[in-house]
């Protein structure tokens, strides 16, 4: 298997075969621990795993055939992305801890805000991602808080260049077999679909981007979760003159997914879902997908 421990692309699942997870960590309880290698980037990487659609489908992408499903990203969190860092993370101090890094700076493709025209995406410093969240229980109440961020400074030509910056924020509570999760990101030349894809204008000029999700759930006496959410992802255009050159460039990704998870097994898990995801661009037009779901998740 070949590890690609330093895959060099914004998304970080390129090449293949693939391994997303490749690293090492040490550390103890008292001064917490390092990360070298490549894993899930810290920033957005709550909103991924606090989503329901993680063992589902959520978007489902262009066609049948692609590598994978899209879950909320693109529609209500930016991809967090694999990427090869090292990291720090603290101490557990009564459900308080934080995580700081530097990971790859990557050079890959982005849309430059045309429909036919790509730009080369390129960094030329290492990112820095960080987060800091609060975990709590008391009696049947569980939670957690968090907030995050990054910044990445991006050059896609010798003439243009800029610092791409966001944060984030959520949480999640669960309480007698009822689950809520709350997200919110907002952002300057990240885009809100892949990590930094689209986030400027070719001369550029950063276009704002934010969105989020709300999630519930609810687990049945008979152990199946059911759930509803709503995401949202919207990308702004960076000034006058990139309304002109946005072409398709989308406004607004909204989505609405219904789902049903069953532990059949301690191992095998059943899902149904259904999605709708309708997008709008900048010039007016929708588009809308919808989208059934049936499948097993085998753990092993």
């Amino acid at each position: 298997m070949q590890p690609n421990v330093s895959d060099n692309h914004t998304m970080g699942d390129v090449l293949a075969p693939l391994l997303r997870q490749s690293f090492v960590t040490f550390g103890d309880k008292s001064w917490g621990s390092f990360k070298l290698g490549k894993d899930i980037g810290i920033f957005a990487s709550d909103a991924i795993l606090n989503d329901m659609t993680l063992l589902g489908v959520g978007g489902a992408g262009q066609q049948s055939g692609t590598q994978t499903t899209l879950g909320g990203i693109g529609s209500g969190y930016i991809y967090a992305g694999w990427k090869g860092q090292v990291a720090y993370t603290t101490p557990n101090m009564n459900g308080f801890q934080a995580t700081v890094g530097i990971v790859n700076p990557n050079q890959g493709l982005s849309g430059s805000g045309t429909t036919s025209a790509v730009a080369s995406l390129n960094q030329d410093r290492f990112g820095v991602e960080g987060k800091a969240s609060y975990s709590f229980a008391a009696n049947d109440v569980t939670g957690k808080v968090w907030v995050g961020g990054a910044s990445y400074k991006v050059k896609p030509t010798t003439a243009v260049e800029y610092t791409a910056d966001v944060a984030d924020i959520g949480a999640n509570i669960n309480v007698a077999g009822f689950g809520a999760t709350g997200y919110y990101y907002r952002g300057e030349g990240v885009g809100s679909y892949m990590p930094l894809q689209m986030g400027a204008s070719e001369t550029g000029a950063k276009r704002d981007s934010d969105g989020g999700y709300v999630q519930l759930t609810y687990v049945l006496p008979v152990k199946t979760k059911i759930g509803v959410a709503y995401g949202i992802s919207s990308l702004d255009t960076a000034n006058a003159a990139d309304v002109s050159a946005s072409g398709l460039l989308y406004k607004d990704n909204e989505r609405i997914t219904v789902g049903a998870y069953h532990p059949l097994t301690k191992h095998l898990n059943l899902v149904a879902e259904y999605n709708n995801i309708e997008t709008k661009s900048h010039n007016a037009l929708k588009n809308e997908s919808n989208s059934f779901s049936l499948g097993a998740i085998l753990f092993f």
